[in-house]
């Protein structure tokens, strides 16, 4: 059981009966009455927000949550995405719901960090950036030199990104998948 004094960012509760995690929080000592916190909470199943105030001493239950590392198969006709356990070889499948909008950002072969609450998968975690190559974008034309101008590619995965007016069709760009924006581009020998 947890106790609102064991509160930390990224802590995860069993609030009625869904686990959460806290996003941020404040511990607040009035001068007339008793202490309470004010928590910012995420919920992972749903992904929602919700804003709550705990009294001081309250108790929370430690949720069933667990992480495991997974290889991004592929995806199929009916936008089901598939994952393999890289250590024993069970397969998971999750919509393109449960997932948005980090499906963008899954190439074949993508390690992910997966989400379980109670033996069941919710949700899966990027690394900080990938490499994706463009698929289509306008051509980028000589002299076209002006600094913090963008356009937007379609990378090879589907999503778009606003990169530099120099970026042309064929090249790979590492994106943060946090925010989806260019990062820089990535030359052949690195990638």
């Amino acid at each position: 059981m947890y106790n609102t004094s064991d509160f930390k960012k990224s802590l995860k509760l069993l609030i009625d009966d869904e686990p959460y995690t806290i996003i941020d929080f404040q511990h607040v000592k009035p001068g007339k009455g008793n202490q309470f916190t004010r928590t910012k909470l995420k919920n992972l199943i749903t992904g929602t927000n919700l804003e709550r105030t705990f009294k001081s001493g309250e108790k929370f239950g430690v949720p069933d949550v667990e992480y495991r590392t997974m290889g991004f198969l592929y995806s199929d006709e009916n936008n089901d995405y598939h994952f393999m356990d890289q250590g024993d070889y069970t397969q998971v499948q999750l919509s393109e719901e449960d997932i948005a909008p980090k499906h963008l950002y899954l190439k074949e072969n993508a390690e992910v960090t997966m989400l379980f609450f109670n033996e069941r998968a919710i949700d899966i975690e990027l690394p900080n950036t990938v490499a994706l190559k463009v698929e289509q974008t306008d051509p980028g034309f000589k002299g076209n030199t002006v600094t913090n101008t963008f356009k937007p590619a379609t990378m090879e995965t589907g999503c778009v990104v606003q990169v530099p007016l120099h970026t042309n069709v064929g090249d790979v760009l590492k994106v943060d998948t946090s925010e989806g924006k260019y990062l820089e581009r990535i030359s052949i020998g690195n990638s």
